[in-house]
């Protein structure tokens, strides 16, 4: 039996150093698609099922096409209100057991299908399989698969003892270094002068 994917689109964030537009409605850099729509069409396109993470009613009220029954299922962060680590818990509590999760931003516009089908097929056990720059670099924790049933315990614990932060998530847990097709698959456009050099 071929085991189902969630790829999870993180769109949260209120884009503060984009003038408080929402970055995954900036067209991707060859002038075509918004990012949101690449990264859905780059999840189906490696056969696994795309779920919008965090606040995405920007992108459903601009997108009418994520909407319908051939949709893209949204989930809330749980809990609200501490950043993507409460994104990760309503993402890792969707997966049913024996589920894989993958993670990604809609602002990585170098992000390819070979990345993710890379990613997906890395041979790694440990907890995490995270994209990083070098071994001084922090993780790219949106550019990273999840072991959903043992993440998601210790991510809870996380947050209970006041944590937020993805890389103190991270040195709870085994990561494993994944090694995406080009260092710019790492790239992201938090702010105008990103969109610029692209």
């Amino acid at each position: 039996m071929v085991q189902r994917i969630i790829g999870g689109i993180f769109v949260g964030g209120a884009s503060r150093r984009m003038g408080g537009r929402p970055k995954g409605l900036l067209p991707a850099p060859d002038g075509g698609e918004p990012l949101v729509l690449r990264a859905v069409r780059l999840v189906r396109e490696v056969s696994a099922v795309p779920v919008l993470v965090g606040d995405a009613a920007a992108y459903r009220a601009a997108l009418p096409e994520l909407a319908g029954p051939l949709g893209v299922e949204e989930l809330a962060d749980d809990p609200p209100g501490i950043g993507p680590l409460g994104g990760l818990c309503a993402l890792l509590s969707r997966a049913a057991p024996g589920e894989r999760v993958i993670a990604i931003a809609c602002d990585m516009p170098y992000v390819g299908a070979d990345d993710l089908r890379a990613l997906i097929a890395d041979p790694s056990t440990a907890d995490v399989c995270a994209a990083r720059r070098d071994d001084d670099a922090p993780w790219e924790p949106l550019l990273a698969r999840y072991d959903a049933a043992r993440v998601l315990p210790v991510a809870r614990a996380a947050i209970a003892a006041g944590e937020r932060g993805l890389q103190r998530l991270f040195a709870r847990l085994h990561v494993s270094r994944f090694v995406p097709s080009s260092p710019r698959a790492m790239d992201d456009w938090d702010e105008p002068d990103d969109v610029k050099r692209a």
